[in-house]
């Protein structure tokens, strides 16, 4: 398994929407791989694969204390949504920034697993917000679109900042 780079809020590559994955394949499953070592090392407790620059659809949650319950969602689909719930949202790849963000709070998501077998899961409170946040940046959205533009812009240019005054190495890593 590798590490992967995660590209940070305003990177144009961020806002390309992801097309559906064609093959669960082991090439697929390697990414996934690499997609949860790339999330706990953050650490986090979600990654879409368009955050490591592949825009595929897929997005990876582990919302447990104890790296205990990974789950993979290909082609998720969000079937039902009710509820409202607000919490303070952060985002790998805006890392440091946290605001307050409306989504359901209660969801149905159909989906194919690690193996390509369709499934179908009722989710609730952090997963459930967890779930939408990743697929928001599977169609090319970042949480910072909840939030005013004046608050947007101060957080990009804080992230420009502070990118300038620290040397980065970019690893790429495509399917």
């Amino acid at each position: 398994m590798a590490k992967l780079t995660i590209l940070e809020f305003p990177d144009p590559r961020l806002r390309k929407k992801a097309t559906p994955v064609e093959a669960v394949d082991d090439r697929l499953r390697a990414l996934i791989g690499d997609m949860f070592e790339t999330m706990y090392a953050a650490p986090g407790i979600g990654l879409a694969a368009t955050q490591v620059d592949v825009h595929k659809r897929l997005l990876i949650t582990d919302i447990s204390s104890d790296k205990s319950d990974p789950l993979v969602f290909i082609n998720p689909e969000i079937l039902e949504k009710d509820g409202v719930i607000v919490s303070d949202e952060g985002c790998l790849s805006v890392p440091g920034y946290y605001e307050e963000v409306e989504r359901a709070e209660h969801i149905r998501v159909r989906y194919l697993d690690r193996n390509g077998d369709e499934k179908e899961m009722e989710a609730e409170g952090l997963l459930a917000v967890c779930i939408q946040h990743e697929i928001d940046h599977l169609d090319g959205k970042l949480f910072v679109d909840y939030i005013s533009e004046a608050k947007r812009q101060r957080i990009r240019k804080k992230l420009q900042k502070e990118r300038r005054t620290q040397p980065t190495t970019k690893v790429a890593k495509a399917i």
